[in-house]
C-alpha cells in the first residue's frame, strides 16, 4: 500500500505576476500591548494560519502596472506609492485579484500586521527596547530628509520584511477600535465603513521614533490620502 503523499510545504518566499515579493509568515502567538488596546494586562492572540506578506511596501511601479496612474507626491518607480486612500487601495486589490484570477490578495488586519512585524519578539521594536538602532531599519523624521525612499534600503526584520518601520504608514484592513473584542465583533471592514477611521501601522518618514514601535497605532478616514501613507499586501496561501 502506498503511503499517503505529504502536502508540499509553502516556499519561504514567492513573487507574483507584477513583481511583488512575499515572505512566508508562520502561524503562532503574540501578546497585545495593553496600553494600545485599553487593557490592564497583556492579551495573547493566536494567528492560526500561515500567510504571505509583502516583503516591501507596494511601489509606484507596481501601482502603475495595475492601476495605470501615478498618484504619488514623491515620484520614483521604487519608492512606495503614497497619496492613495484606503478606498483606492480596495480598487487596486480588486484589479490585482482579477488580473491573476484569484481572491487571495487583501490588506492585512492590524493584528496580522503586528504579528508579522514583531517576528516572535516582545520588545518595543523587533531589534530591542531602545530606539538607538532605528536608523538601520527605518526612514523616519530624523533621517528621511523630508521624503520617502526606495523600498528595501534598510535592514529587514527577522522574517525578511523591509520598512515595517517608517518610510510610509501602512493601511490595514480594519477600522480603529480601542478594544480588540469590538473590532472582532464588527466583522470585515470591507463592507462596514463609518465614522471610525481605518487603522494605520508602522510609522512613516514624518514620524518620531515612538510612532515606529511595533505596537503603535494610528488612523485616517477611508477617503483620505497622504504623502506619508501607503500599504503592503497580504497574500493568502
Amino acid at each position: 500500500m502506498c503511503e499517503k503523499s505529504k502536502e508540499k510545504a509553502p516556499s519561504i518566499s514567492t513573487t507574483n505576476s507584477v513583481g511583488m515579493d512575499f515572505m512566508l509568515i508562520p502561524a503562532g502567538e503574540f501578546y497585545l500591548d495593553p496600553s494600545e488596546f485599553s487593557y490592564d494586562i497583556p492579551v495573547k492572540l493566536t494567528i492560526k494560519e500561515s500567510f504571505y506578506l509583502g516583503k516591501y511596501q507596494v511601489t509606484q511601479k507596481q501601482w502603475k502596472t495595475v492601476m495605470g496612474n501615478e498618484p504619488s507626491c514623491f515620484e520614483g518607480d521604487d519608492r512606495p506609492v503614497e497619496c492613495i486612500t484606503w478606498n483606492e487601495v480596495r480598487n487596486f486589490i480588486k484589479r490585482l485579484n482579477e488580473m491573476e484570477n484569484t481572491d487571495k490578495y487583501r490588506l492585512p488586519s492590524e493584528i496580522e500586521w503586528e504579528y508579522a512585524c514583531r517576528a516572535e519578539t516582545d520588545s518595543e521594536y523587533f531589534f530591542g527596547s531602545q530606539d538607538m538602532e532605528l536608523d538601520e531599519y527605518a526612514w523616519y523624521y530624523l533621517n528621511s530628509q523630508d521624503g520617502t525612499h526606495p523600498v528595501g534600503q534598510k535592514k529587514p526584520n527577522p522574517w525578511g520584511l523591509h520598512d515595517m518601520y517608517g518610510n510610509v504608514w501602512e493601511w490595514c484592513q480594519n477600522r480603529y477600535h480601542r478594544n480588540y473584542e469590538e473590532a472582532l465583533a464588527e466583522g470585515t471592514a470591507w463592507e462596514t465603513v463609518g465614522s471610525i477611521g481605518i487603522v494605520l501601522r508602522g510609522g512613516g518618514w514624518v514620524s518620531y521614533p515612538e510612532k515606529c514601535r511595533s505596537s503603535c497605532r494610528s488612523s485616517f478616514d477611508s477617503d483620505y490620502g497622504s504623502y506619508s501613507v501607503g500599504f503592503r499586501l497580504l497574500m493568502a496561501l
